[in-house]
């Protein structure tokens, strides 16, 4: 009864006008920033910090929270509809959402990548309401030994993800693991693999890499065609409602992404990113029913599995915030930003000293996901629009708004040309047939991996023994080390090219 008491309260707050109002409009400008390569929701919460000053703290943080997970619902749209993820969690979404587009089901792609976000919102708040509290004991129990082999098992099921070759899908995680060195060495403050070029002493950007090889890429080989050869959209749009069978296969997908999100979501580390790619992992390793679309070539379960688990890993990432005052990922630490602004300390004592924030932001949370879905499904037929724009001046568009994001994130032109250089490499990559989602998550789990690597040997003093004593983390090396035996088995292995083969 105490929880129903603790809603009832942050429904009251919620329900205030001026509180509505700034979660419409961190939803809204959430959407447009997923909808926008580029311009992520971490540059634009921290384009809007000082905005909040004047703010109260609730309103200030509940549109904060909307801008967070309205990107997260935006940032498919590009990736279904041009091939670009905006967001890292998206990057998963392109295989298949992007192959449905194709073939002329933008429609329905979109509507359950919606339908499948919002399920999975709705859910993942229900979890932060009920089960922060004791969900923060098992996050307590990780430790960097843990963060390691998490991280371990989840580029092995990338392999297992990945199209194409083994051997290629390897290449791609190391050269991903690789990138990831460039920049400054955090122990010693040294800078390495940057060429004694300045720029590179940050590291790479994420959202370089992504839409130079996904993008540009796609753009580069689409030209590299002559004009009658072109991938270009002219299937006609067969409705923008997924099918009754579309449903059938949705649903079970959906739970299942669902179920997954909201578990590794509250892993500090990019649990959205880990969830998205296991979802999907998943899903393939669960049997095609008769008539299905096969993996990579415009499953809808390819879309709404991976865009539930972000979106559930999205909501319950916001426990180890508001319970133990630890920012899961860039955007949660911006969102500790803002509570310090207000003169909020982070962490358990938020639910006593401040209820009426904790429950509020969460009530906000169910009435944002329900605006965001009333605002994405009637636009999905102005997106559907965009597929009709002839081919000569969509790609210049998409260009230009590729170099705008990218330039607005550091107002760096460095970043522009690396776009352009990722590019190139992408075109490599089509030529080659190699899937480059691997050296994504390779590129974004590598430096949290090597600093948990560290972080664990310093603790044990050299001690390699350290991830196989500690028993979650040695459970979890046990099932990456099951999945590769299990993939590497020739019957398995036969299979999983069968499954590959591009019509």
């Amino acid at each position: 009864m105490e929880l129903f008491d603790h809603l009832a309260m942050g429904f009251g707050v919620a329900f205030t006008f001026q509180n509505l109002i700034y979660c419409f409009i961190g939803c809204l400008l959430g959407t447009l920033i997923g909808v926008l390569p580029g311009i992520g929701p971490v540059a634009t919460i921290a384009m809007l910090l000082p905005a909040t000053y004047a703010l109260p703290p609730v309103a200030a943080l509940i549109m904060l929270a909307g801008i967070y997970y309205g990107a997260q619902y935006g940032g498919s749209t590009t990736a279904i509809l041009v091939n670009l993820p905006g967001e890292s969690s998206s990057v998963v979404t392109v295989i298949d959402g992007y192959q449905m587009a194709r073939k002329g089901r933008a429609g329905p792609a979109l509507a359950a990548a919606g339908m499948g976000s919002f399920f999975a919102g709705c859910v993942g708040t229900l979890i932060l309401a009920a089960f922060a509290p004791p969900l923060t004991e098992i996050a307590f129990k990780f430790g960097p030994a843990e963060y390691f082999s998490l991280m371990t098992l989840g580029l092995i099921g990338a392999v297992v993800l990945a199209s194409g070759s083994l051997l290629k899908a390897v290449a791609m995680i190391v050269l991903g693991l690789l990138l990831g060195l460039v920049g400054t060495d955090v122990n010693s403050g040294v800078a390495r693999y940057s060429f004694d070029i300045p720029e590179l002493t940050d590291g790479l950007n994420f959202v370089v890499i992504a839409m130079g090889v996904f993008g540009y890429g796609e753009i580069i080989a689409n030209l590299s065609k002559p004009e009658d050869e072109r991938e270009v959209f002219t299937a006609k749009v067969q409705g923008l409602m997924p099918t009754k069978e579309d449903f059938k296969r949705m649903i079970p997908a959906v739970l299942r992404g669902t179920a997954l999100g909201s578990a590794l979501g509250i892993l500090p580390g990019g649990g959205a990113l880990l969830s998205a790619f296991a979802a999907y992992t998943i899903e393939k390793k669960t049997k095609l029913r008769a008539g299905e679309v096969p993996f990579g070539q415009g499953n809808i379960r390819g879309v709404a599995a991976p865009e539930a688990a972000n979106n559930a890993g999205a909501q319950t990432s916001f426990i180890p915030l508001l319970t133990l005052g630890i920012p899961p990922n860039a955007v949660m630490a911006l969102m500790v930003g803002a509570m310090t602004i207000h003169n909020i300390q982070p962490g358990p004592q938020v639910m006593t000293s401040n209820p009426e924030l904790f429950w509020g932001l969460i009530a906000s949370m169910w009435l944002g996901n329900a605006m965001l879905i009333i605002l994405n499904l009637p636009l999905i037929g102005i997106w559907i629009k965009l597929l009709t724009v002839p081919y000569r001046w969509l790609f210049p568009s998409i260009v230009l708004f590729c170099a705008v994001g990218v330039y607005g994130t550091n107002n760096n032109t460095f970043d522009v040309w690396l776009v352009g250089i990722f590019g190139l490499v992408g075109y490599i990559f089509h030529k080659l047939g190699t899937e480059p989602a691997p050296l994504l998550l390779g590129f974004i789990l590598g430096p949290m991996m090597e600093e948990n690597l560290r972080r664990a040997l310093l603790l044990s003093r050299g001690d390699w023994s350290v991830f196989v004593t500690r028993p979650i983390s040695a459970g979890m090396l046990v099932a990456a080390v099951i999945l590769l035996i299990i993939v590497l088995l020739p019957a398995v292995k036969n299979k999983r090219e069968e499954a590959f083969v591009e019509d």
